[in-house]
């Protein structure tokens, strides 16, 4: 089968789409990778995750390692998900571990995800990688990735997402999230304010715990920032990815480095060299100017929040759209909430995706926060060109609300 093939296969292969549990991946990671001796940064939280494993990945790869990464979900291709060297797996790649993994599994029967997470470390395995990153996909005491053990684990943040799955407070949820903390193992929080349900959970595994505020610290001076921690780095270069909030995670990011000194030494020209090369498509990217096009895959508060303070540092003398798109499961109105200031034309589409909100859902719930200026379109490309067309060179187009939403201007765009 060729990858579209393998991938339609998977996606019916499981009878749930989001099924959490680490048995059956479990039992198939034994027979799959018996032995893996390679070490793993294992990266969590709400938001920031992606971010925070560019920094990494861009980091080690400048201090010349040979760097396995894992995120999700993807934009466009499936093959943006798994990385070695900075370079996107090619197709026949993928359809070998998938072929792998069918052998191994006999008759457990495993999802999407699951699939997905044990292709990528047996390629990283494969190519006998310095490095493994994984980004945790939802959670992470029950997440696929959390069959791997963590050599260093890290919290990004901690905020109210997934709550069908991981609870409806940040206590509960941060249970969750430290579930890939490990014994005596480095357990990295980047979270200036974390729940306290993090550290008890740390403290009860026997790890390591690391937190920004206490053992690690930054400080922006103008154009330039200092890192405080186990390593003092003093005029580092500000990140090139956007957003105030890039330096906590390039922060935490350096506080996880530094915990693997002994094994994966970085010196500070490969931590700058890092923070000026790490890019992450679709997080606070701009598309063009005049408009100014940014697109965004905020898709909770937290999220909008920075996405909100992002859009403020950088006003524009015109009119301020948004195209906008949301999942259903999603606090719609939370996000809207955080966005309101920040725009002045809502140009709204359904989500043709499972679990995706229809455009009388977004009114709706547009309406009752007060919004009163929008647009309804038949889809997110319809919504992107309607705002294309009626903007001139002095407005801004921002596209937020889902990965989805985002990755269908990206596809128009393309």
């Amino acid at each position: 089968m060729n990858l579209a093939d393998w991938l339609t296969h998977l996606e019916s292969a499981h009878p749930q789409a989001i099924d959490m549990g680490l048995a059956r991946v479990g039992a198939v990671r034994k027979l799959l990778l018996p032995a893996l001796n390679i070490p793993i940064i294992t990266v969590a939280g709400t938001n920031g995750k992606g971010s925070t494993c560019a920094y990494l990945e861009a980091m080690l790869s400048a201090a010349g390692y040979r760097v396995g990464l894992y995120t999700s979900p993807h934009l466009l291709r499936f093959n943006e998900r798994i990385r070695i060297q900075l370079t996107e797996l090619d197709d026949a790649a993928i359809c070998q571990a998938f072929s792998a993994i069918e052998v191994a599994r006999g008759e457990i029967s495993l999802s999407y995800f699951e699939f997905a997470t044990l292709a990528a470390v047996w390629l990283f395995a494969q190519a006998s990688v310095d490095i493994i990153i994984l980004e945790v996909g939802l959670g992470g005491r029950l997440d696929a990735v959390n069959v791997f053990d963590a050599d260093v684990a890290v919290v990004t943040n901690i905020d109210i997402d997934h709550v069908d799955y991981l609870g409806d407070s940040r206590e509960l949820i941060a249970i969750e999230k430290a579930g890939i903390f490990r014994a005596h193992r480095p357990a990295v929080c980047g979270d200036a304010s974390p729940p306290s349900t993090l550290q008890a959970v740390a403290l009860a595994a026997a790890a390591d715990w690391i937190a920004l505020g206490q053992d690690f610290n930054y400080q922006q001076r103008g154009a330039v920032w200092d890192f405080q921690g186990a390593s003092n780095y003093i005029a580092l270069p500000l990140p090139v990815l956007r957003g105030a909030y890039q330096l906590n995670n390039a922060a935490t990011a350096i506080a996880a480095l530094s915990c693997l000194q002994m094994r994966c030494p970085v010196d500070e020209a490969a931590i700058k060299q890092g923070l000026q090369t790490a890019t992450v498509t679709g997080r606070f990217q701009l598309l063009g100017q005049a408009p100014m096009r940014i697109v965004d895959v905020a898709h909770n508060p937290h999220g909008a929040r920075a996405l909100a303070n992002n859009l403020a540092a950088m006003p524009v003398a015109g009119i301020r759209y948004a195209v906008f798109a949301m999942l259903a499961d999603k606090d719609i109105a939370g996000v809207v909430a955080a966005l309101h200031d920040e725009i002045d034309v809502w140009v709204i589409a359904g989500l043709n995706v499972p679990r995706g909100a229809t455009a009388e859902v977004l009114m709706t719930i547009l309406q009752a926060v007060g919004v009163r200026s929008i647009s309804v379109q038949d889809d997110v490309p319809t919504a992107w060109h309607y705002a294309c067309e009626q903007a001139t060179e002095n407005d801004r187009i921002c596209v937020f609300g889902s990965f989805y939403t985002v990755a269908a201007i990206l596809d128009a765009v393309k």
